[in-house]
């Protein structure tokens, strides 16, 4: 089974020149059963299969695929933890040097929630969020401080996904050794305790009132909390919407641009987007032409094809659109923005985005004995995309037309001159106060 997505995968590359083993303890002393060395190298050979038969390109760009392998499967042999075994399928993934192309670990029954986001504005990494009463609030940390380094490395642009992945995929940690800065200048280090939440290695979903039903359900719930479209119309001149995910019903995206159509301008809002789903990428396009559009082209191993939005709309939305970024917008957002900007339909504003754009396909496996199973998966890209201009998106990103970002004093004082920008834009009076409370945050549920 697999699901073509244009998203960033939750697991991106990972890299054992940028982060060494015992930097986030993965050089444990516990006892590696060989049982679980053996299951290691079964993810290896598979994970590496497919990469080998579905990735877009049959060179692999270059890389010694069989030979990159066959150097992991000698140090998983040799590695003193299932951790550190890990960690060296993660590092053969790594040579390709492709964000949709990952390793996606058996998952941790012991999830570790922080309290607290961060992220890159500009070329400096931000506090964003603090959770009240995390152990990150008791700590001080507040949004606004500038974290100098985590565990010892120090967040960059073409690094902070790969640390991301390995904070929150590969090897949750149970504290953070935290370096930052706060408005006043001061530094500041301090160990963060992450709040472990428990759940169980094995869930029992065949009766629907059990515990484990109810907990997939709430978490189901969630998701879609997290991830539906937010409206609000100002005027009639102007709508916004915040949109987490590409991830809409036909019901949705209609009712977005039937609203749209009763104001003159657009705002879209697709900063923290990850991407998702490649209908959906296409039908919200079709609703802001009013003609066919040509989107990218896909490059796949043996054929180029067009991947193009048809007019399906009688009456499209036909007013100044305004779409905004940040260096968390991924995939399918970017692609809908550079559109934007190319076809000269509309202004895109904010912070140059993720450079995370291929087409991948998500391949779930298991390894194991009934009934525990380890369950593992592996994203693989099976095209690139090529813009109209000639060029791909990958490790580039999108360029806003105009780079707008909050700085320190903004994400303190909870301030939005993102959104306020394109606002006047659009001719409307937004401060940048009111328009952090449109959408405030919404944390996920422990």
């Amino acid at each position: 089974m697999c699901v073509r997505a244009l998203f960033v995968p939750i697991c991106l590359a990972f890299t054992l020149t940028l982060f060494p083993l015992a930097l986030f303890g993965a050089e444990k002393t516990d006892r590696f059963p060989a049982v679980d060395r053996e299951r290691v190298q079964a993810m290896l050979q598979i994970a590496a299969s497919d990469v080998q038969k579905y990735y877009f390109d049959a060179k692999l760009r270059g890389v010694d695929w069989n030979a990159k392998v066959a150097q992991a499967r000698e140090k998983i042999a040799q590695a003193p933890s299932y951790d550190s075994a890990l960690l060296e399928i993660a590092a053969v993934f790594e040579t390709l040097n492709d964000s949709h192309t990952s390793f996606d670990p058996p998952r941790d029954p012991l999830p570790q929630d922080y309290g607290w986001q961060f992220q890159m504005i500009g070329s400096h990494c931000y506090v964003t969020q603090v959770r009240p009463k995390s152990d990150a609030d008791a700590k001080g940390l507040k949004p606004g401080d500038e974290i100098l380094s985590l565990d010892g490395f120090t967040p960059a642009r073409d690094s902070l996904n790969k640390m991301e992945y390995v904070l929150n995929v590969l090897l949750p940690q149970s504290r953070l050794r935290v370096e930052f800065r706060d408005r006043s200048g001061k530094i500041h280090k301090v160990d963060i305790v992450a709040k472990v939440r428990q759940t169980r290695a094995l869930t029992d979903l065949t009766d629907g009132s059990s515990r484990d039903a109810w907990e997939l359900r709430l978490e189901i719930e969630d998701e879609r909390r997290l991830g539906r479209p937010q409206i609000k119309e100002l005027n009639p001149t102007l709508m916004i919407v915040k949109l987490p995910v590409f991830n809409l019903s036909e019901i949705a995206e209609d009712e977005i641009i039937g609203k749209a159509r009763k104001h003159s301008t657009l705002i879209l809002d697709l900063r923290g987007n990850p991407g998702g789903r490649e209908n959906c990428l296409q039908d919200l396009l079709s609703g802001v032409f009013d003609r066919d559009v040509k989107i990218a082209d896909r490059v796949m191993r043996d054929s180029r094809k067009a991947m193009a939005v048809k007019r399906k709309r009688q009456d499209p939305f036909t007013g100044k659109v305004i779409v905004l970024l940040d260096s968390r917008s991924a995939s399918a957002a970017e692609l809908f923005a550079r559109v934007v900007q190319l076809e000269k339909r509309g202004t895109v504003l904010g912070d140059r985005s993720s450079g995370s754009v291929m087409e991948a396909k998500f391949y779930p496996h298991r390894v194991g004995a009934s009934p525990y199973f380890y369950h593992y998966a592996v994203s693989v890209s099976e095209a690139d995309l090529i813009m109209t201009d000639g060029q791909s998106l990958e490790h580039v990103g999108v360029t806003p037309d105009e780079t707008v970002v909050p700085v320190a004093a903004d994400l303190a004082s909870g301030r939005d001159p993102v959104l306020a920008r394109a606002a006047e834009i659009a001719g409307a009076i937004l401060s940048p106060e009111q328009a952090a409370k449109l959408f405030p945050y919404q944390w996920p549920r422990q």
